[in-house]
């Protein structure tokens, strides 16, 4: 069972800044499938990912 919840909070206007990297077809392809089998997109998966690293490190995330 996922503990990642979809986002749903406002971001100011309505609009966040994008943020684009590039990897592999197959890396994407691996990622989006543990995103969809936990229930949410792959961009809310990786969100949760780097705020959990920043809570690791002992920063509390902002948004």
């Amino acid at each position: 069972m996922s503990t990642i919840k979809r986002d749903k909070s406002q971001k100011g206007d309505g609009w966040s800044p994008t943020f684009q990297i590039r990897i592999s077809p197959e890396l994407k392809s691996q990622l989006s499938a543990v995103a969809t089998s936990e229930g949410v997109s792959l961009g809310n998966w990786l969100k949760e990912l780097a705020r959990a690293e920043l809570r690791r490190n002992g920063i509390e995330p902002k948004g």
